[in-house]
């Protein structure tokens, strides 16, 4: 994985959020939403025309299944064009959080062109790859890095409440495509018969085994939600879709937004801390002196 092409991508990607930023610091508000905006549209537009190059154009099943929002990032590239000019406080820090956070991890780790055979031929959808999860986390970033929108970490709840949400979305998403017969949604032993689906419908794999990143993420899912709970299957292993990642991403996204929150909200919680600290020792002397009050009493 990490060969030439995985570090010239890295910095290439590193460079252009870099040299947009420098160059638009100063610009008005107005010029940067422009571009952002601009950014977005085209990685809506590239999404819908992946179908005329390889793997899609040659590959008429996986061109209509592809050609849905069915992943957290497919979703986020349909729903960010039409939540970025919003001024809810908790829909940007969603896009801030859920857009780093999975941009980053897409770009650092990209399964998607390691996984593709011919790369050669398929360069085409490589490039699309990098630029659609590199929009997801360049758009919310320089926003922030410009001043549009601050972070607080009261509100990191945000960013796990909206990817269950959107999660929701995905299931919703791929139960038509599997009504309408775009895919086969399961095989015979109950685990979805398609590839990334954000570990939305279990961790396991079509063969019954377990990647790292899905076995991570078990680690944190109560037993009672790894198993059919009635019916003819009852005990066997089935995790449940959508609620087996509760515990996992309440967990462990709430921390990595509420660490990045910090960054930037890092004063109101140092002020917050000392004023919950004096609070605190201010109920235990009081409840200090009631105790010692009573003692007197009794005696």
């Amino acid at each position: 994985m990490f060969n030439g092409w995985y570090f010239f991508w890295v910095l290439l990607l590193t460079f252009i959020t870099i040299d947009l930023y420098l160059l638009f610091k100063n610009k008005s508000k107005k010029a940067q939403d422009i571009l952002l905006f601009s950014l977005l549209a085209v990685g809506l537009i590239l999404h819908f025309t992946k179908c005329y190059y390889p793997p899609y154009s040659t590959d008429e099943a996986r061109m209509l299944r592809d050609s849905w929002f069915v992943n957290i990032c497919g979703a986020n590239i349909a729903l960010f064009p039409f939540l970025y000019f919003s001024k809810n406080k908790h829909i940007r820090d969603y896009m801030f959080y859920i857009g780093v956070i999975s941009g980053l991890i897409a770009i650092f780790y990209p399964q998607e062109p390691i996984d593709k055979v011919d790369q050669i031929n398929e360069y085409l959808d490589i490039i699309r790859f990098y630029y659609h999860h590199w929009m997801l986390l360049a758009v919310p970033l320089l926003r922030q890095l410009w001043g549009h929108h601050k972070l607080s970490y009261k509100r990191v709840l945000n960013a796990p409440t909206g990817l269950m949400l959107l999660a929701l979305f995905i299931i919703l998403n791929q139960i038509f495509q599997s009504e309408l017969g775009f895919i086969p949604l399961r095989n015979g032993n109950m685990i979805p018969n398609y590839k990334n689906t954000s570990y939305i419908w279990g961790p396991l794999n079509q063969d019954g085994s377990m990647d790292p990143i899905g076995g991570f993420l078990a680690i944190f899912t109560p037993e009672f939600f790894k198993a059919m709970p009635i019916g003819p299957h009852k005990g066997e292993i089935k995790y449940w879709p959508w609620f087996w990642l509760l515990c996992p991403i309440y967990l462990i996204v709430t921390t990595l937004a509420f660490l990045i929150s910090l960054i930037q909200d890092h004063k109101n919680f140092a002020s917050d801390m000392r004023l919950l600290k004096s609070k605190c020792v201010c109920v235990f002397k009081k409840a200090k002196e009631k105790l010692f009050q009573n003692k007197r009493t009794a005696k």
